[in-house]
Formats: structure tokens, C-alpha cells, sequence
């Protein structure tokens, strides 16, 4: 059997969980919104079209903040044409999915649906078709207090207060053929620094994060970064990480490993970052926003452009989840939990029908995927602690990574209410004996575990016939010491209970 330990100290911290890590990202694709977030005449829909049943998935979920409206559409969005009267708004074709775009969602009603479903709204700008001005006119519309056009625009549309949007992404993957805009990193570096500067002239205390690479495969991953930063350190506070995993091949311990690649991503991201950052001989400090980040099939999308008719929505990039998927997913949340100290912001992508830990059917249910248990039960942990944390595990062979840990783990800890949690996977086929010395934190009250696993963990599940509930039982810390056993292909989270402070 493998075996796999973890030493914490309630002492030794990495920082606090940042409220933005638990963000979710949705842009106009396939029934993301349409069908998704917005469904008027759903049973269930609300007076402004929004699905309640969605939204109390979305609470329980526990997303915090919302990137808004792409993704790749935003490279062809046009802001004005999602606000003022739905009847005068204009239909447009979306090249970003080859789909037509009504615009009866669009940014009122995103603003209205972050209100009522409590997140905080992310921006992204559209620097792909657009530029400066086009940023400064959406700008002022959001947060202008009154009295010039685009303040006055947004009050007569029935906003009297200020949206008040604090976090704003300059463009979206201009790094990518695919991408509207498409171009190199010295001149998107420039676009991205003038409107930045601009940005600030209207208010010095904004978020704004360029746009890294589109993942580490791109041929210019790494000098993209250097370069991008070396035009907008002075005036970005993040600058923006994505990055997919799907299983290959049939390789299913490799991709069990993926967070090994992960983990490595970020590390070089924040390299690149200081490295700028000492060239410059700056004191400002500059965070990574892995803005999205998820499981995605991607060999399985084909985009065509359709005959005829370009659809609204309809169903695309609808991929369905494992038990491994959300071992992955469960991983993945593990490396961004380890780098708090510089992931101050990450973004589910998406989060409904696409590529989604919630799906919906047409006028009908709307159900949970595997995947969106470990993202749920890791949301508990905000305003808690990460705890720096040493896990020894036996190792696994996996072909894409070499040897790497069978086991990996990370924990927070709530000092005021005397919680503790640790987040554990076992990436193996094995089961694994799974110790953790809980000695410095005093007194246990009680405790449980949440397990995520499955005797066929590449089965997928439509319509919710997949259960991907976790089972929970009790948990028995003896003398400060807590040992369990890890099922094959799992996550995992142990709460426990202690005396609190």
C-alpha cells in the first residue's frame, strides 16, 4: 500500500485565501448564458429573466467573483450594444463562436445578475477591435458618479449608483490566432500600458491585469510575459494565467499528474514577473490572475461556421465529468491554494454548460458535475489560512511528468473558530495510508472526512445519472496524531474541530 504523511503547524503560514482565488468566468458561448444564467420563460426564472435555481447553485458553489464577458468573445463586444432597452438593442454576429448575439443579456444585466447572485463583477476589455477610448467610455459608464454622457447614459438605463467594478482585464488572449486582434506581444504591451495609464487617470486605485499567455503551449509562452511586462509593470497589478488540462491518449496517470504542470506554470509565471520587476529595480508587486483555469476536452471541439442561420447559443463546448475529472480539478485547486502569497485571483472557466461544474436543461433541472464538490468544499476555507505544509508521499510513474508524489495535499486553518482542513488527493490506482500530525493546534472536538471517489473513475454521467456526491463519515484524531485511508483515484477533505483561540 502507499503510503503518504503531512506535517502542519498552526505557527508556520503562507498567507490568507484571497476572496477573488474562488472566482468563476462566463462569457456569451454556447448556453453559458443564454439557457444558463438567462432563461426567461423558465419556470423558475425571475422577473429579470435570471434562473434562481442556477444562482442558489452558483451560492452553494461559493464563487466570489465573476469574469465577465469573455473569454474570446470580448475581442469582438461591443459594450454599448448590452445596455439601455432591450427592444432597441441590436443583434449581431459573434466570430469569437460563430453564433448570433442578441444582446438581451448583455452588461445591465450581468451587473443586475452579480447583485442578486452576491459576486463581485470582473471586466474584461476589449483591446482586440478596440482601444483606449472604447475602454474610458465603458469605464465611465460603470463608475462615473453623474453628470457626463456615459454616467447620465447608465442613470437613465435605471443605475443611479456607480457599478463601482474594481477588477478589470485588459484585452483577452491577444496571443492567439483565434483571437479577434490577434497580435504580437510588443504591440499588445503598448495598447495594454496606454490604456492602463489612461485607465488611471480616472481612478489610480483600479485592478488591472494584462494578459499573459494563453497557456504554455503557445510557441511564445515565457517571452510573451517578459515582454508584455517590460511595456506595463508600472501601471498592472496582475497579469493573467490560463491554462487547461484533458486527459491524452488514453494516459490517465499523466493526467492525474497535471497539477505537477501546473504547479510549474505558475512558478515560472511569478519568475518572469520578479525578474521584470528586478530589471526595473521597482518595489511594486505585481500578482498572477489564473483568470481561467478547469478541465476542457479540447480535441473534442470543432468549430465550424454554420449554414444558413447563425444559432443563439446553442450547444457547444458541453463536456461531461469523472471522478478523475475531479481529482484534476481537485489538484489543480491544491497548487493555487500552495502560491497564495502571488495567486491573489483565479477563474473557473466556465460556469454553466460550458466546460461547467453546472449544467441545465432547456426549461428543466439543473444539476451538479463531479467537478463542482472540491471546488464547493475548498470555498469554505475563505478568510482562512493556507499552512505551510511538508507532504512525503510514496511516488507514481507517470509518462508526461516522470516520477511525481502519488499523494499531494494542502491546509487552511480558521484560528477564531479553531478549524482545520486539509485537502488531499491520491492521483493512484492504489489505495493509500494517509498520516498528519495535528499535535500544535490542541484539543480535538470533532471531525470528519469527504470523500470524492469512484470504482470506475473515467465514467461520465449526463443529466445528473452520474452521483458525484462525496460520502462522509467521522473522523477520530488519537493524541494529536490523525490517520486515514485514501481510496484509489480520490479527493478528499478532512475537516477537524479544535478548541478555538
Amino acid at each position: 500500500m502507499l503510503t503518504a504523511s503531512i506535517v502542519v503547524d498552526r505557527r508556520f503560514t503562507s498567507g490568507t485565501v484571497p476572496r477573488r482565488l474562488f472566482g468563476g468566468f462566463i462569457e456569451q458561448a454556447g448556453r453559458g448564458v443564454y439557457h444558463g444564467l438567462f432563461e426567461p420563460e423558465h419556470p423558475l426564472a425571475d422577473s429579470h429573466g435570471f434562473r434562481r435555481d442556477v444562482i442558489e447553485l452558483i451560492r452553494e458553489l461559493g464563487v466570489t467573483t465573476v469574469r465577465y464577458p469573455g473569454g474570446n468573445y470580448v475581442s469582438g463586444h461591443r459594450w454599448e450594444d448590452g445596455t439601455g432597452p432591450v427592444d432597441l438593442r441590436p443583434s449581431r454576429l459573434d466570430l469569437a463562436w460563430h453564433a448570433t448575439e442578441p444582446n438581451t443579456f448583455g452588461l445591465d444585466e450581468f451587473i443586475t445578475w452579480s447583485s442578486e447572485a452576491g459576486v463581485e463583477p470582473m471586466l474584461a476589455l476589449n483591446l482586440g477591435t478596440r482601444g483606449v477610448l472604447e475602454a474610458l467610455d465603458m469605464l465611465e459608464y460603470c463608475n462615473g458618479a453623474g453628470g457626463t454622457f456615459q454616467a447620465d447614459r447608465r442613470r437613465a438605463n435605471g443605475f443611479e449608483k456607480p457599478f463601482d467594478v474594481r477588477m478589470w482585464c485588459l484585452g483577452n488572449e491577444p496571443d492567439g490566432h483565434w483571437q479577434l486582434g490577434h497580435t504580437d506581444a510588443a504591440h499588445y504591451g503598448l495598447i495594454a500600458r496606454q490604456t492602463a495609464s489612461a485607465m488611471r487617470m480616472f481612478d489610480p486605485t483600479l485592478e488591472l491585469v494584462v494578459a499573459g499567455s494563453s497557456g504554455t503551449e503557445m510557441a511564445t509562452y515565457g517571452s510573451w510575459e517578459r515582454t508584455v511586462l517590460e511595456a506595463s509593470y508600472d501601471d498592472v497589478d496582475f497579469i493573467s494565467a490560463h491554462q487547461y488540462y484533458y486527459e491524452r491518449d488514453g494516459d490517465l496517470a499523466s493526467y492525474l499528474a497535471s497539477s505537477t504542470d501546473f504547479d510549474a506554470y505558475i512558478r515560472s509565471v511569478i519568475a518572469t514577473i520578479d525578474h521584470v520587476r528586478s530589471v526595473k529595480r521597482s518595489s511594486r508587486i505585481v500578482n498572477v490572475s489564473v483568470d481561467e483555469w478547469g478541465v476542457w476536452y479540447q480535441p473534442d471541439h470543432v468549430d465550424e461556421v454554420p449554414a444558413g442561420l447563425w444559432p443563439v447559443g446553442g450547444h457547444r463546448l458541453e463536456d461531461f465529468y469523472s471522478t478523475a475529472d475531479a481529482v484534476v480539478y481537485g489538484s489543480m485547486l491544491i497548487t493555487l491554494l500552495k502560491h497564495v502569497d502571488r495567486v491573489r485571483s483565479a477563474s473557473i472557466a466556465q460556469l454553466v454548460n460550458v466546460i461547467a461544474p453546472i449544467m441545465t436543461v432547456d426549461g428543466g433541472e439543473a444539476w451538479k458535475q463531479t467537478i463542482f464538490h472540491p471546488f464547493a468544499q475548498a470555498s469554505a476555507s475563505i478568510g482562512d489560512m493556507v499552512l505551510q505544509t511538508l507532504v512525503t508521499s510514496t511516488p507514481m510513474t507517470a509518462d508526461r511528468f516522470g516520477e511525481v508524489p502519488a499523494v499531494d495535499a494542502v491546509a487552511t486553518f480558521d484560528d477564531d473558530a479553531g478549524v482545520l482542513r486539509i485537502f488531499v488527493v491520491n492521483r493512484s490506482h492504489e489505495p493509500a495510508e494517509f498520516a498528519a500530525d495535528l499535535s500544535s493546534f490542541g484539543q480535538v472536538f470533532e471531525g470528519e472526512m469527504a470523500v470524492l471517489a469512484s470504482d470506475e473513475p473515467r465514467r461520465k454521467g449526463a443529466g445528473g445519472e452520474l452521483d458525484p456526491r462525496p460520502r462522509v463519515s467521522p473522523l477520530r484524531p488519537t493524541h494529536g496524531q490523525l490517520a486515514v485511508t485514501l481510496a484509489p483515484v480520490s479527493w478528499s477533505t478532512l475537516t477537524v474541530q479544535f478548541g478555538a483561540r
